[in-house]
Protein backbone atom coordinates (compact mmCIF):
# COMPACT_ATOMS: atom_id res chain seq x y z
CA UNK A 1 0.00 0.00 0.00
CA UNK A 2 1.46 3.84 -0.52
CA UNK A 3 2.89 5.37 2.25
CA UNK A 4 1.23 8.65 1.36
CA UNK A 5 4.53 10.24 -0.47
CA UNK A 6 4.03 12.59 -3.56
CA UNK A 7 6.13 11.20 -6.15
CA UNK A 8 7.18 14.74 -8.98
CA UNK A 9 8.79 13.30 -12.09
CA UNK A 10 11.08 16.16 -13.03
CA UNK A 11 14.10 17.58 -14.50
CA UNK A 12 15.78 20.41 -12.84
CA UNK A 13 15.34 22.92 -16.16
CA UNK A 14 11.77 22.44 -16.56
CA UNK A 15 9.76 25.55 -15.69
CA UNK A 16 6.46 23.85 -15.01
CA UNK A 17 8.40 21.83 -12.21
CA UNK A 18 9.53 24.66 -10.68
CA UNK A 19 5.91 25.86 -9.83
CA UNK A 20 5.17 22.82 -8.56
CA UNK A 21 8.75 23.27 -6.43
CA UNK A 22 7.84 26.44 -5.16
CA UNK A 23 4.39 25.21 -3.97
CA UNK A 24 6.15 22.90 -2.22
CA UNK A 25 8.18 25.08 -0.52
CA UNK A 26 5.29 27.47 0.54
CA UNK A 27 3.86 24.46 2.68
CA UNK A 28 6.95 22.96 3.46
CA UNK A 29 5.69 20.29 2.33
CA UNK A 30 8.07 17.03 1.77
CA UNK A 31 7.67 14.99 -1.77
CA UNK A 32 9.72 12.50 -3.55
CA UNK A 33 11.84 13.69 -6.31
CA UNK A 34 11.92 11.73 -9.53
CA UNK A 35 14.43 13.05 -11.61
CA UNK A 36 14.12 12.24 -15.40
CA UNK A 37 15.48 13.03 -19.19
CA UNK A 38 13.92 16.38 -20.74
CA UNK A 39 12.64 14.57 -23.82
CA UNK A 40 11.62 11.06 -24.71
CA UNK A 41 12.03 8.59 -24.41
CA UNK A 42 11.49 8.63 -20.35
CA UNK A 43 11.53 4.77 -19.75
CA UNK A 44 10.59 5.90 -16.23
CA UNK A 45 7.84 8.07 -16.48
CA UNK A 46 5.95 6.04 -19.58
CA UNK A 47 4.85 2.95 -17.39
CA UNK A 48 2.80 5.22 -15.27
CA UNK A 49 1.76 8.08 -17.45
CA UNK A 50 1.42 6.11 -20.64
CA UNK A 51 3.83 7.78 -23.25
CA UNK A 52 2.20 11.49 -21.63
CA UNK A 53 4.63 13.95 -23.03
CA UNK A 54 4.82 16.63 -20.38
CA UNK A 55 6.99 17.16 -17.87
CA UNK A 56 6.33 17.31 -14.81
CA UNK A 57 4.23 14.50 -13.85
CA UNK A 58 3.36 13.35 -9.87
CA UNK A 59 1.64 10.17 -8.66
CA UNK A 60 0.83 9.16 -5.41
CA UNK A 61 0.84 5.51 -4.72
CA UNK A 62 -1.23 4.05 -7.93
CA UNK A 63 -3.13 7.43 -9.19
CA UNK A 64 -0.83 9.67 -11.51
CA UNK A 65 -1.42 13.24 -11.98
CA UNK A 66 -0.86 14.96 -15.70
CA UNK A 67 -0.85 18.45 -16.12
CA UNK A 68 0.43 20.97 -13.16
CA UNK A 69 -3.28 22.79 -12.95
CA UNK A 70 -4.44 19.26 -11.68
CA UNK A 71 -1.43 19.00 -10.02
CA UNK A 72 -1.49 21.81 -7.96
CA UNK A 73 -5.54 20.82 -6.89
CA UNK A 74 -3.85 17.44 -5.19
CA UNK A 75 -0.79 19.44 -3.66
CA UNK A 76 -3.60 21.72 -2.25
CA UNK A 77 -5.64 18.88 -1.26
CA UNK A 78 -2.90 17.52 0.62
CA UNK A 79 -1.07 20.55 2.32
CA UNK A 80 -4.64 22.04 3.14
CA UNK A 81 -3.43 24.84 1.32
CA UNK A 82 -6.84 26.05 -0.80
CA UNK A 83 -4.37 29.06 -2.11
CA UNK A 84 -2.72 26.44 -4.18
CA UNK A 85 -6.02 25.08 -5.88
CA UNK A 86 -6.15 26.76 -9.42
CA UNK A 87 -9.18 28.74 -8.80
CA UNK A 88 -8.53 32.58 -9.06
CA UNK A 89 -10.71 34.93 -7.38
CA UNK A 90 -9.04 38.62 -8.67
CA UNK A 91 -10.09 39.06 -12.46
CA UNK A 92 -7.30 40.94 -12.81
CA UNK A 93 -4.95 38.30 -11.25
CA UNK A 94 -7.02 35.68 -13.43
CA UNK A 95 -5.93 37.37 -16.87
CA UNK A 96 -2.26 37.92 -15.88
CA UNK A 97 -2.00 33.79 -14.52
CA UNK A 98 -3.44 32.83 -18.23
CA UNK A 99 -1.27 35.71 -20.34
CA UNK A 100 2.01 33.62 -18.24
CA UNK A 101 0.77 30.37 -19.44
CA UNK A 102 -0.09 31.38 -22.26
CA UNK A 103 2.29 33.41 -24.86
CA UNK A 104 4.28 34.90 -22.50
CA UNK A 105 5.51 31.22 -21.85
CA UNK A 106 6.68 30.61 -24.80
CA UNK A 107 8.20 34.23 -24.96
CA UNK A 108 10.38 33.53 -22.48
CA UNK A 109 12.43 30.84 -24.61
CA UNK A 110 11.89 33.03 -27.71
CA UNK A 111 12.80 36.20 -26.53
CA UNK A 112 16.09 34.96 -25.41
CA UNK A 113 19.53 35.42 -27.39
CA UNK A 114 20.18 31.85 -29.58
CA UNK A 115 23.66 31.84 -28.85
CA UNK A 116 23.11 32.12 -25.06
CA UNK A 117 20.45 29.92 -24.99
CA UNK A 118 22.58 26.97 -27.20
CA UNK A 119 25.31 27.80 -25.04
CA UNK A 120 23.42 26.94 -21.97
CA UNK A 121 21.88 23.91 -23.84
CA UNK A 122 25.61 22.89 -24.87
CA UNK A 123 26.60 23.22 -21.33
CA UNK A 124 23.81 21.31 -19.59
CA UNK A 125 23.14 18.44 -21.98
CA UNK A 126 26.48 18.42 -24.68
CA UNK A 127 26.41 18.30 -28.21
CA UNK A 128 24.20 15.37 -28.57
CA UNK A 129 21.62 15.94 -25.63
CA UNK A 130 21.58 19.45 -27.81
CA UNK A 131 20.60 17.93 -30.98
CA UNK A 132 18.36 15.64 -29.65
CA UNK A 133 16.39 18.65 -27.34
CA UNK A 134 15.66 20.41 -30.07
CA UNK A 135 14.97 17.81 -32.53
CA UNK A 136 12.30 17.06 -29.50
CA UNK A 137 10.44 20.83 -29.49
CA UNK A 138 10.41 20.79 -32.70
CA UNK A 139 8.76 17.94 -33.07
CA UNK A 140 6.53 19.31 -30.09
CA UNK A 141 5.07 21.98 -32.10
CA UNK A 142 4.25 20.18 -34.99
CA UNK A 143 0.18 19.86 -35.48
CA UNK A 144 -0.23 22.92 -32.73
CA UNK A 145 -2.93 24.91 -32.21
CA UNK A 146 -0.98 27.57 -31.06
CA UNK A 147 2.49 28.88 -31.84
CA UNK A 148 5.65 31.00 -30.14
CA UNK A 149 5.88 34.65 -31.04
CA UNK A 150 9.17 34.99 -32.14
CA UNK A 151 12.03 37.14 -32.23
CA UNK A 152 11.53 41.38 -31.62
CA UNK A 153 7.17 40.00 -30.89
CA UNK A 154 8.65 38.14 -27.81
CA UNK A 155 10.52 40.77 -26.60
CA UNK A 156 8.06 43.00 -26.44
CA UNK A 157 5.28 40.79 -25.40
CA UNK A 158 6.98 39.94 -22.47
CA UNK A 159 8.18 43.20 -21.87
CA UNK A 160 4.96 44.55 -21.80
CA UNK A 161 3.72 41.38 -19.68
CA UNK A 162 6.05 42.49 -16.43
CA UNK A 163 5.07 46.27 -17.31
CA UNK A 164 1.40 45.25 -16.58
CA UNK A 165 2.55 42.61 -13.32
CA UNK A 166 4.39 45.47 -12.21
CA UNK A 167 1.43 47.74 -12.00
CA UNK A 168 -0.41 44.91 -10.47
CA UNK A 169 1.64 44.60 -7.54
CA UNK A 170 2.27 48.12 -7.16
CA UNK A 171 0.08 48.06 -3.86
CA UNK A 172 0.19 44.61 -3.05
CA UNK A 173 2.92 41.60 -2.21
CA UNK A 174 1.18 39.23 -4.35
CA UNK A 175 -1.15 38.73 -7.53
CA UNK A 176 -3.98 38.22 -5.14
CA UNK A 177 -3.07 39.95 -2.26
CA UNK A 178 -0.90 39.30 1.04
CA UNK A 179 0.17 36.00 0.41
CA UNK A 180 0.96 33.89 -2.68
CA UNK A 181 -1.62 31.86 -4.22
CA UNK A 182 -1.75 29.88 -7.51
CA UNK A 183 -1.74 33.16 -9.75
CA UNK A 184 1.50 33.99 -8.43
CA UNK A 185 3.29 30.56 -9.40
CA UNK A 186 1.71 30.73 -12.84
CA UNK A 187 3.63 33.91 -13.13
CA UNK A 188 6.51 33.12 -11.91
CA UNK A 189 7.89 30.44 -13.69
CA UNK A 190 8.12 31.84 -17.16
CA UNK A 191 10.46 34.41 -15.63
CA UNK A 192 12.27 32.01 -13.82
CA UNK A 193 12.57 30.47 -17.02
CA UNK A 194 13.45 33.73 -18.60
CA UNK A 195 16.53 34.09 -16.78
CA UNK A 196 17.80 30.73 -16.19
CA UNK A 197 18.10 30.39 -20.21
CA UNK A 198 20.31 33.54 -19.89
CA UNK A 199 17.38 35.67 -21.82
CA UNK A 200 17.54 39.22 -22.50
CA UNK A 201 14.32 40.09 -19.35
CA UNK A 202 16.07 42.94 -17.45
CA UNK A 203 14.06 43.87 -14.43
CA UNK A 204 15.62 47.03 -14.03
CA UNK A 205 12.38 48.79 -14.24
CA UNK A 206 10.16 46.84 -12.36
CA UNK A 207 11.11 47.57 -8.42
CA UNK A 208 7.67 45.97 -7.52
CA UNK A 209 8.18 42.28 -9.78
CA UNK A 210 12.00 42.25 -8.62
CA UNK A 211 10.69 42.18 -4.84
CA UNK A 212 8.16 39.83 -5.54
CA UNK A 213 10.12 37.37 -7.33
CA UNK A 214 12.46 37.59 -4.34
CA UNK A 215 9.85 36.57 -2.33
CA UNK A 216 8.48 33.97 -4.63
CA UNK A 217 12.24 32.28 -5.34
CA UNK A 218 12.89 32.90 -1.39
CA UNK A 219 10.38 30.14 -0.92
CA UNK A 220 12.52 27.02 -1.80
CA UNK A 221 11.63 23.77 -2.48
CA UNK A 222 9.94 22.43 0.98
CA UNK A 223 11.48 18.50 2.01
CA UNK A 224 12.53 17.45 -1.45
CA UNK A 225 13.91 13.43 -1.15
CA UNK A 226 15.64 11.91 -4.09
CA UNK A 227 14.38 8.87 -5.30
CA UNK A 228 14.83 6.60 -7.90
CA UNK A 229 12.57 5.26 -10.25
CA UNK A 230 12.34 2.04 -9.00
CA UNK A 231 11.80 3.45 -5.45
CA UNK A 232 8.34 5.25 -7.63
CA UNK A 233 7.45 2.17 -9.66
CA UNK A 234 7.52 -0.15 -6.48
CA UNK A 235 5.06 2.06 -4.69
CA UNK A 236 2.47 2.31 -7.33
CA UNK A 237 2.69 -1.28 -8.30
CA UNK A 238 2.29 -2.45 -4.05
CA UNK A 239 -1.10 -0.24 -4.29
CA UNK A 240 -4.37 -0.03 -5.07
CA UNK A 241 -5.80 2.94 -7.15
CA UNK A 242 -8.03 4.95 -4.25
CA UNK A 243 -11.57 5.18 -4.49
CA UNK A 244 -13.51 6.58 -7.60
CA UNK A 245 -15.80 9.51 -6.85
CA UNK A 246 -18.62 8.93 -5.79
CA UNK A 247 -20.64 10.07 -8.37
CA UNK A 248 -18.21 9.27 -12.06
CA UNK A 249 -20.10 11.72 -14.17
CA UNK A 250 -21.81 11.07 -17.38
CA UNK A 251 -20.13 10.30 -20.58
CA UNK A 252 -21.05 8.51 -23.37
CA UNK A 253 -17.45 6.43 -23.42
CA UNK A 254 -17.55 5.55 -20.01
CA UNK A 255 -16.64 1.73 -19.57
CA UNK A 256 -14.80 2.04 -22.91
CA UNK A 257 -11.08 2.63 -24.54
CA UNK A 258 -10.31 6.16 -25.07
CA UNK A 259 -7.09 8.35 -25.62
CA UNK A 260 -6.79 11.67 -24.14
CA UNK A 261 -4.32 14.22 -25.14
CA UNK A 262 -3.34 17.97 -24.73
CA UNK A 263 -5.43 19.98 -27.24
CA UNK A 264 -2.95 22.94 -28.26
CA UNK A 265 1.07 21.27 -28.25
CA UNK A 266 2.57 18.35 -27.42
CA UNK A 267 -0.27 16.10 -28.60
CA UNK A 268 0.23 12.96 -27.58
CA UNK A 269 -2.44 10.47 -26.30
CA UNK A 270 -2.53 8.59 -23.86
CA UNK A 271 -5.11 5.24 -23.85
CA UNK A 272 -7.11 3.35 -21.13
CA UNK A 273 -10.54 2.88 -20.14
CA UNK A 274 -12.59 5.92 -18.97
CA UNK A 275 -13.27 5.14 -15.34
CA UNK A 276 -14.29 8.54 -14.15
CA UNK A 277 -15.29 11.94 -16.67
CA UNK A 278 -16.55 14.67 -13.86
CA UNK A 279 -16.61 18.02 -14.14
CA UNK A 280 -13.13 18.70 -13.21
CA UNK A 281 -11.25 15.59 -14.65
CA UNK A 282 -11.30 12.57 -16.57
CA UNK A 283 -9.90 9.14 -15.48
CA UNK A 284 -8.11 6.61 -17.11
CA UNK A 285 -7.32 3.02 -15.93
CA UNK A 286 -4.52 1.55 -17.48
CA UNK A 287 -3.03 -2.05 -17.00
CA UNK A 288 0.52 -3.56 -17.34
CA UNK A 289 2.07 -6.31 -15.79
CA UNK A 290 5.09 -4.23 -13.99
CA UNK A 291 2.38 -1.89 -12.00
CA UNK A 292 -0.88 -3.61 -12.09
CA UNK A 293 -4.14 -1.08 -12.78
CA UNK A 294 -2.99 2.77 -12.06
CA UNK A 295 -5.34 5.63 -12.45
CA UNK A 296 -4.33 8.11 -14.83
CA UNK A 297 -6.16 11.63 -14.19
CA UNK A 298 -6.22 15.07 -16.23
CA UNK A 299 -7.61 18.02 -16.12
CA UNK A 300 -10.92 18.24 -18.92
CA UNK A 301 -10.17 22.05 -19.44
CA UNK A 302 -7.25 22.21 -22.22
CA UNK A 303 -7.47 18.22 -22.86
CA UNK A 304 -9.58 16.62 -25.55
CA UNK A 305 -11.05 12.57 -25.25
CA UNK A 306 -11.21 10.32 -28.58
Amino acid sequence: MSDGTFFLHHYEASPYAEKIRAMFGLAHQGWGSVLTSPYPPRPDVDPLAGGYRRIPVAHVGADVFCDTALIATEVAALTGRAELAPTIGDPAAQALAERAEGDVFFAAITSAPPLKLLGKLLASAGPLGTLRFIRDRTGMMKGASTQPPRGAEAGRLFDAFLADLDAHLADRDCLGGDQPGYADFCAYHPIWLAQSVGGAVTLGRYAAVRAWLERMAALGHGERREMSPEQAFAEAGESNPRALPADPGSHEALGSEVTIAPDDYARIGVTGTLVAATGERYILARESERLGTVHVHFPREGYELA
